[in-house]
């Protein structure tokens, strides 16, 4: 029996070039616009110089907030939270994030705690080590424009924060305080518009290009095969997987390719509205562990894990697999050979873009592994459709190492 709820961004604009757009856009949302940006590289590229020009011409006042290139920590949101704040914020202002993953996570949790002003710290609201608390109040109103392809922050409902021990607080009796990766959630927090133009990520590096696409591909199917999907986000995974496996190689190896790149922002959004409603699974509850742990990039480590975690899931999702691979060989024959040559195929993909194979190669020391379990089962793994005990992830981690 059918029984599932649907989220999405309130409006979509996508299209080569049209970041044009912004100034109008925003314009019909508010008077004030806090523009948040990403690197310094971004700043030095040329694309927000721009991008606030249009919103002055537009008629809007421009604050500007430029922030740390990294995965976004507790006293990062902590900090815009508290700068957001001191402006004493309307309906009125627009919160515009421009840049990657990390950037869009920060200013969207940011946004929402501007406007909910209980607790002394986003870790009061956080999944698993907060008190609590809950996001009851409408954000302020945010436009995310992304500049890669990946993660597809900018079309989900949660921001992902880091903690480690240079800046999470001690636990019980001043024990050292774990590392962790963990949600900040409320379908509130859906942007209400997302602006993909495609041409921003042109100037990605290779490397960069492979990881968030690797990071939007594990995405389409972890969630293809959640034990939580639904088929509207099923519908979405198989035409961003059908877009991205091909086209991740050629924008990798060209990045002004128009074809490519509009192709993999494409998957990217697709990615974002179905991991919002069918959540992930063992990749990505493994990759963040190894983000927090060993500082392993969040994409490189959704690359290396996926195939430990199609393997994983193989017995339960033959049928699923299977259809991904038809979408590629639509005569490959039954189920369970299709499935296996899917698996084959993803393999083939990590490989051709210089994906290592093992831990090791990434940083991971052996040392490390065990820290590794108690860290992989936050609210991505919650959705792997096989259930996976403590011994099982250590047997694979260390098969990996």
């Amino acid at each position: 029996m059918l029984n599932y709820s649907f989220f999405a961004p309130h409006q979509i604009v996508f299209g080569w070039g049209r970041r044009a757009e912004l100034g109008t856009l925003a314009a019909q949302r508010g008077r004030r616009a806090l523009l948040v940006s990403g690197s310094r590289t971004l700043e030095r590229s040329g694309v927000i110089d721009p991008m606030e020009s249009q919103l002055r011409t537009a008629g809007l006042d421009v604050l500007r907030f430029s922030t740390a290139s990294r995965e976004p920590e507790v006293r990062d949101v902590d900090q815009l939270t508290a700068e957001f704040r001191s402006l004493e914020p309307t309906v009125a202002d627009v919160v515009i994030a421009v840049g990657g993953g990390s950037t869009i996570d920060l200013a969207k949790a940011a946004a929402a705690l501007a406007t909910n002003r209980q607790g002394d710290s986003v870790v009061d609201f956080l999944e698993g080590v907060g008190c609590g608390l809950q996001i009851t109040q409408p954000p302020l109103t945010l436009i995310a424009v992304p500049t890669t392809a990946g993660t597809g922050a900018e079309a989900t409902k949660n921001a992902v924060i880091s903690s480690n021990n240079d800046t999470a607080e001690s636990g019980l009796d001043g024990a050292p305080a774990v590392p962790y990766k963990k949600s900040l959630r409320s379908e509130l927090m859906v942007p209400r518009l997302v602006l993909v133009d495609p041409e921003l990520s042109v100037s990605v590096p290779p490397d960069v290009t492979a990881f968030t696409g690797m990071d939007a591909i594990t995405q389409l199917i972890e969630s293809y095969i959640s034990r939580r999907a639904a088929p509207i986000p099923q519908g979405l995974c198989l035409h961003g997987l059908k877009l991205a496996i091909p086209a991740l190689p050629t924008a990798v190896q060209d990045g002004s390719s128009r074809v490519a790149r509009e192709a993999m922002a494409h998957a990217a959004l697709l990615s974002g509205m179905a991991l919002a409603n069918s959540g992930l699974g063992f990749a990505h509850g493994v990759a963040a562990a190894l983000g927090v742990t060993c500082r392993v990039p969040h994409g490189l480590a959704c690359a290396v894990m996926l195939p430990a975690a199609l393997q994983l899931n193989l017995p339960v999702r033959t049928r699923e697999l299977a259809d991904l691979e038809r979408l590629f060989d639509p005569e490959v024959g039954i189920d369970p050979v299709a499935a296996n040559a899917f698996v084959d195929r993803i393999e083939s993909l990590c490989e051709s873009l210089n994906i290592p194979a093992r831990l090791r190669d990434i940083g991971v020391k052996h040392d490390q592994l065990a820290a590794l379990v108690p860290g992989s089962r936050g609210n991505s793994m919650s959705g792997n459709p096989r259930d996976v005990s403590d011994q099982k992830l250590v047997e694979i981690l260390e098969a990996m190492w």
